[in-house]
């Protein structure tokens, strides 16, 4: 007799299908691995045989995003069951909430799964997982436990991460820190599982797979060929809705300041949001020491992260990626919910003040020589192992 637990994976942002495509993976090799152990067991495991266990895995993409998130697929080697294809242009938070709750009524109750698995803070997130539960289905929530406490900062993330926590059976948290959080908002021990952040399991997997010799990728030859590799490249990202006007503007007047140095490159792949497109292309276009490029792909990205000296950003996921590239991060927000990088010494919080932000970057520029330890906070490349251990151990009792 075969046991097997449907596990419903839902996400629909670049950055969620690159901390979930490890996962996925991961859920995926162990099912092949467990079939393989029993395959070639000894003569007397026919009883095993007989009661053997694995996940049926399926994916559902919600594309909030949409060629950002096809991007990942295709590095991750990832094929949706579903793709509700939701991008609008200038769609509202509102509407595209209850479009993923009309839409993902279908799905689950056609799939009706053991457990679906959401990833931390975006609309996709808190939606899938209230859906999911209006029909008695359990929720994993990945990267739980992430917190400000400040209901505008991020926007709207914070509010989805403890609306998804509201709801989860399961907390898979990256860090102490996090655990701490839901612990504090009464969230019950036994359902709260440390495993560090799954976005290192990617970083480390596109490493690995860029560094081949035989790896190929158009955009990062493109890159060679056209940033200086004799200076110090500053990479800057921004997206956050709380810095839209003033906060980018500001951001752009410091970065014209930084580029009056002659050791200097800036590589700005510019976010597709016109409130962040039209600022920065109005105020930086036609800078010698400043590359406004495209958004890249995430093997792009990180080739451009390994090449930078310092990074300037107000994501997330590159604060936790960072430390373990040992490069050091410039936050352009005044919170954050990732405070480990920052008590570690990795990351800087300057929020968008023109002065502090062309301080701490001039002194990083003039004294950084690198970290005594790097000991990343955010994980060790094993969180899909420990979710997948502990769901095997869990689910599939």
């Amino acid at each position: 007799m075969t046991h097997s637990k449907k596990i419903l994976l839902c996400f629909g942002t670049r950055p969620e299908a690159i901390k979930m495509a490890p996962l996925y993976h991961e859920l995926i090799n162990s099912t092949l691995r467990s079939f393989d152990k029993l395959r070639t067991g000894p003569p007397q495991c026919d009883t095993i045989e007989k009661t053997k266990s694995h996940f049926e895995v399926k994916v559902c993409v919600t594309a909030q995003h949409r060629e950002m998130l096809d991007q990942v697929l295709d590095f991750f080697e990832i094929v949706p069951d579903y793709d509700l294809d939701l991008m609008q242009v200038n769609q509202t938070l509102n509407g595209l909430s209850a479009n993923i709750l009309f839409k993902i009524d279908e799905v689950l109750r056609k799939e009706n799964p053991d457990l679906v698995l959401v990833h931390g803070d975006t609309t996709t997130s808190s939606m899938v997982a209230l859906a999911a539960f209006n029909l008695g289905i359990k929720v994993g929530h990945i990267e739980a436990g992430l917190r400000t406490y400040n209901k505008q900062a991020p926007f709207p993330e914070e509010v989805n991460r403890q609306i998804t926590s509201r709801i989860a059976d399961i907390h898979f948290t990256p860090t102490l820190r996090a655990t701490q959080n839901l612990l504090q908002e009464g969230i019950a021990p036994n359902t709260i599982v440390e495993t560090g952040n799954t976005v290192i399991d990617a970083l480390f997997w596109t490493t690995n797979k860029i560094a081949h010799p035989n790896f190929s990728h158009p955009e990062i030859e493109i890159l060679k060929n056209s940033i200086p590799s004799n200076k110090k490249i500053v990479l800057v990202t921004g997206h956050r809705r709380e810095n839209f006007g003033t906060g980018f503007r500001k951001l752009c007047e410091a970065l014209l300041a930084i580029s009056e140095r002659e050791d200097v490159t800036i590589v700005y792949p510019v976010h597709l949001n016109p409130n962040v497109k039209d600022v920065v292309y109005e105020m930086l276009s036609n800078q010698k020491s400043i590359h406004l490029i495209a958004p890249v792909s995430y093997p792009a990205f990180v080739w451009l992260m390994q090449q930078s000296f310092l990074i300037v950003t107000d994501s997330g996921g590159i604060q936790e990626e960072a430390p373990s590239l040992g490069k050091p991060v410039v936050v352009t927000r005044t919170v954050s919910e990732r405070p480990e990088g920052v008590s570690a010494g990795f990351s800087t919080l300057v929020g968008t003040d023109r002065n502090a932000f062309v301080k701490i970057v001039t002194d990083l520029l003039d004294n950084f020589q690198g970290f005594d330890k790097i000991q990343n906070p955010y994980g060790d490349g094993k969180a899909s192992q420990k979710i997948v251990d502990y769901l095997r151990a869990s689910i599939l009792r």
